[in-house]
């Protein structure tokens, strides 16, 4: 196909596509100057310019992303107030912490949708994503369109479209630690109303930390990813967009430091492998400007591979493999329609999540000495045991479906400078689990009863094979109301008002049964059990009400936006991560009776003059235990561990034109700061991570097609830590990346 074909004037594709140009400052949404909902189908339940609604929200442009050097939305949330995702382990602990609620595993309290296709497992939020042309992050519940564990917001990504832009752009980045990411994506116009887009990245590291036990690297990563994207407008009435996905990651360890030893150091192999694809299908039919009906369609397959030394020390203890398969089918259909000053918008969705895991628990020498026999022999010194072998497996198989319907509808309605909202949600929900556990092994019987003597009393065989079936039925009701007030000012700006109830589903315990077993051998060793099945897998869901108050003011024209907001959130059964007392192998989502959770957030934006642009965003919030009694202690009053106090930004960057030196058309530089802190480790409060802020910094020089970023992250090397925890008695802690510095070049030869 020629080239001036392929890069269509800007004008033509327009005129195609019923498209509205709108003049936005670099802060506002995308930092592009496109409104896509007729050119590509976005912002299905939501207004375009999240700015004008009354939620709490910081949407993150292309210009901005490319200026921070952002590829994902671990990234962007270090500018978003009370929005804390930290950076430790794999990309499979993509743990989300917002406003004082979050968990480390299992359901999230953040929802995700790429180009309007929802993410429904967590595991799968952490990922590279070339092009990308707006990050919205939304705080607070959204619950009454979006359902399920959505209680403390939303993420929207939405891509580059083949419609908004014609050419090819590529990028290249290289830095400290063996630092390499490259991607290249390919945009063209087949016909008038037919556009395609092809991309790939890839990226490698060798890893941040070292293990000294065999003088590896640690965090290492290889992935790659294709995406190909068509959209269709058979007419003027109808659009289709279809997204498909594949993308692989492997990871190297879990930099896990253990508290005195100041270095890494285990003996078996970690790592995380991960294949994930993702087809979404979106289509949208709007007759006429009153009304629309769109519809979204997903499948998702995620295969991976978690295999870890559990002990994270040198001695052998125990490892975990953990495999699973999982297919997810969405379908959500939305009506939207407007009659005046009054909006509707109504919708079914329904899903289905299968699930097949395996996640073998294997015992070594060490672990069986110290956690088994030692434990049995102190009860019964006179008959003490020796195991017949040096290891054993403690077998756990799961098959685990989920499927869910719901129905919702919301209505706006408009008077004057007034605008009210009622939304309500009917969401049920069914879980099952069957399981199977299992472990065949055997140990001998000594008679010590004559002193000095041994002599074998008998050989026992433990042969366990348990099989069971799991269910739970979740049904909610779920409403939301706002108010919102039109300020009588030059510049488009709010006040409001948020009542909205939040949920995150309940679930399974998968793995406490490697526990369960654990305990059920050892009551065949005559040592009772702690805990049954009944008792520790399953939790119940987390439900909350959320009230905010908040206001958008633009002033000076248009020069300064402030957005600010204060909420206050009643959760009750609020789902913790916690690691059982004793010398046990896996990690536990309970429900901590009631917490509260009250704060204050600020954005401000500020560009004083053309080349200058400030950005500023602070978030505090007090998270505390009301009720949690856990059977030993009472923690009320006590703070909420992993979620931090304060968040923070500031950035300032200066850019300008370069007529005078040549070839380079623009100069810009960035600096920004990012604070975090405090976080608690425990229930308790007695370790935590004080506040700590990250210096970066960037200068980038733009040439025509070509824009040449350089780079340095963490400048002043700060230290701190980004995880800690408690496994059979040794605490363990993973330190924040360390000082980089690499350099970026983008080039677009195309037209937008």
């Amino acid at each position: 196909m020629p080239v001036s074909k392929i890069f269509l004037p800007l004008a033509l594709m327009l005129t195609a596509g019923n498209a509205t140009v709108v003049a936005m400052p670099d802060h506002e949404i995308p930092d592009s100057a496109i409104t896509m909902a007729e050119v590509s189908v976005t912002a299905i339940k939501q207004s375009i310019d999240m700015s004008l609604q009354p939620v709490a929200s910081t949407i993150v442009g292309r210009h901005r992303l490319e200026r921070l050097n952002i590829v994902s939305m671990k990234g962007a949330s270090a500018v978003v107030p009370n929005f804390f995702i930290p950076d430790y382990g794999t990309r499979m602990t993509s743990s989300i912490y917002v406003r004082g609620i979050g968990a480390r595993i299992d359901q999230p309290v953040v929802g995700l949708n790429v180009d309007n296709v929802p993410f429904l497992n967590k595991d799968c939020y952490d990922f590279d994503l070339p092009d990308i042309e707006r990050i919205e992050m939304i705080r607070g519940p959204q619950s009454s369109l979006y359902g399920r564990n959505t209680m403390g917001g939303l993420i929207n990504i939405y891509t580059i479209s083949p419609m908004a832009y014609t050419g090819v752009r590529a990028m290249v980045e290289g830095g400290s630690h063996d630092l390499f990411r490259g991607s290249v994506a390919v945009y063209g116009r087949l016909s008038g109303n037919l556009a395609m887009s092809v991309a790939g990245a890839a990226n490698h590291t060798d890893g941040l930390w070292r293990n000294t036990f065999n003088n590896s690297r640690i965090g290492g990563e290889d992935a790659g990813s294709v995406r190909w994207r068509t959209v269709w407008r058979p007419s003027q009435r109808l659009s289709i967009d279809n997204v498909a996905s594949f993308s692989l990651n492997h990871q190297d360890g879990y930099p896990y430091e253990q508290e005195g030893a100041g270095h890494i150091a285990y003996n078996d192999t970690c790592f995380y492998r991960r294949r994930l694809f993702t087809d979404g299908l979106t289509l949208r039919w709007r007759p006429n400007h009153r009304f629309s009906l769109s519809s979204i369609t997903s499948v998702q397959y995620l295969d991976d591979n978690m295999t870890l030394d559990q002990d994270f020390t040198t001695d052998r203890y125990f490892t975990l493999s953990q495999r699973r398969h999982e297919w997810t089918v969405t379908q959500d259909i939305v009506a939207r329609s407007r009659t005046g000053a009054y909006e509707r918008l109504t919708g079914v969705f329904g899903f289905l999540k299968l699930t097949d895991m395996s996640a073998p628990v294997r015992f070594f020498e060490d672990g069986i000495q110290r956690l088994i026999v030692d434990h049995r022999n102190q009860a019964n010194p006179d008959y003490p045991i020796a195991w017949d072998s040096d290891n054993f497996l403690l077998g756990s198989d799961f098959s685990y479906p989920v499927f869910g319907v719901a129905a919702y509808h919301q209505s706006t309605v408009e008077y004057q400078h007034w605008k009210a909202s009622l939304g309500l949600r009917l969401d049920y929900e069914h879980a099952a689990l069957s399981y199977h556990s299992f472990c065949n092994t055997g140990f001998t019987i000594y008679d010590a009863t004559v002193a000095g003597q041994h002599s074998v009393f008998r050989h026992d065989d433990v042969d366990i094979d348990d099989h069971g079936r799991l269910s739970r039925d979740f049904l909610q009701l779920l409403p939301k109301f706002t108010l919102s007030y039109a300020l009588p000012m030059h510049t488009p700006g709010d006040v409001y008002l948020s009542v909205g109830r939040g949920y995150k589903s309940g679930g399974f315990n998968t793995q406490m049964f490697s526990d369960v077993l654990q305990q059920r051998l050892m009551s065949q060793l005559g040592l009772a059990a702690l805990y049954t099945v009944d008792d520790i897998v399953s939790y119940k869901p987390e439900k909350s009400w959320n009230y905010e108050i908040g206001a958008h003011v633009n002033c000076a024209d248009g020069r300064v936006a402030t957005d600010i907001a204060l909420f206050y959130i009643d959760c009750r059964d609020q789902q913790l991560t916690m690691f059982p007392d004793g010398t046990t192998t896996g990690r536990i989502t309970t429900n901590a009776g009631r917490t509260r959770s009250y704060g204050a957030e600020l954005q401000v934006n500020y560009r004083p003059s053309s080349p200058w642009l400030f950005n500023l965003s602070y978030g505090y919030t007090n998270a505390t235990f009301r009720q949690f009694f856990n059977g030993k202690t009472d923690y009320r009053g006590k703070r909420v561990p992993y979620a931090p106090q304060s968040t923070m930004y500031a950035g300032l960057t200066y850019s300008v034109p370069t007529p005078a030196l040549g070839p380079v058309d623009r100069l810009s530089a960035t600096a920004g700061c990012r604070g975090v802190g405090d976080i608690y480790w425990n229930e308790d409060n007695l370790h935590r991570q004080p506040f700590y802020a990250l210096l970066n910094a960037s200068v980038s020089a733009s040439i025509g097609p070509a824009t040449l970023d350089l780079w340095c992250e963490n400048l002043t090397d700060t230290r701190y830590h980004t995880f800690s925890f408690i496994s059979i008695g040794n605490t363990f802690f993973q330190s924040g990346r360390p000082r980089m510095f690499g350099a970026t070049l983008r080039l677009s030869f195309g037209q937008q």
